[in-house]
């Protein structure tokens, strides 16, 4: 009985531990990816050619629905305008493919879905399930482009007191922490991917 008690109490305080240090960390990712929304555009295959025409996807959806994105000030309000303007979005991707000699379908719509770790130039989301616009080109098997939407990190725009506004203190440190919380990022990576088998 000695014995088993004295191995379970140091695994025990070593879970403790474990906890104490990313729980946290997991609160502040999950608040991040309740507050953000993101632009997800998926090409139709890894081809150089379907490739280049996602990114002029990419442009043209920007350009078009730059009002929508900078009007909103708040999560619902975004998901609400990009919902009502679906259309918009559909039919600006479909005319930029067209444009560029291809006849691809395009699927777009809102949707909830997981995201892993990104990067996106000196910003780090964490993983975890996001709002998100998703456009789909094609067969949609080839690789994707995102950015967030809200706050308007990927229009040029965007200040840093507009995302204040949108993020607390913790969560900024969080997604300006670069490499500094690697290890407990990876950690939220696998968390948020067993949770998101769930939902």
């Amino acid at each position: 009985m000695n014995k088993t008690i004295k191995v379970f109490v140091p695994i025990f305080l070593l879970l403790l531990i474990i906890s104490a240090y990313i729980t946290p960390f997991i609160e502040t990712s999950e608040r991040i990816s309740d507050d953000v929304f993101r632009l997800h555009i998926l090409a139709n295959s890894d081809n150089e050619n379907d490739q280049a025409l996602k990114l002029k996807v990419r442009d043209a959806v920007l350009e078009q629905g730059q009002n929508v994105f900078t009007q909103c000030s708040s999560l619902d309000e975004i998901i609400y305008s990009c919902e009502n303007n679906i259309d918009l979005f559909k039919n600006t991707a479909e005319a930029c493919i067209r444009q560029n000699g291809y006849d691809y379908s395009v699927n777009a719509y809102v949707d909830k879905e997981y995201f892993n770790t990104r990067e996106y130039e000196e910003i780090t989301l964490p993983s975890g399930i996001y709002n998100a616009l998703k456009i789909e080109i094609g067969e949609a098997k080839g690789r994707n482009w995102w950015c967030v939407m809200f706050p308007a990190i990927c229009l040029p725009a965007v200040s840093e007191s507009e995302m204040t506004e949108v993020l607390d203190e913790e969560e900024m440190e969080l997604i300006h922490s670069g490499s500094k919380f690697e290890v407990r990022f990876k950690i939220v990576e696998i968390y948020e991917k067993i949770k998101s088998k769930f939902v």
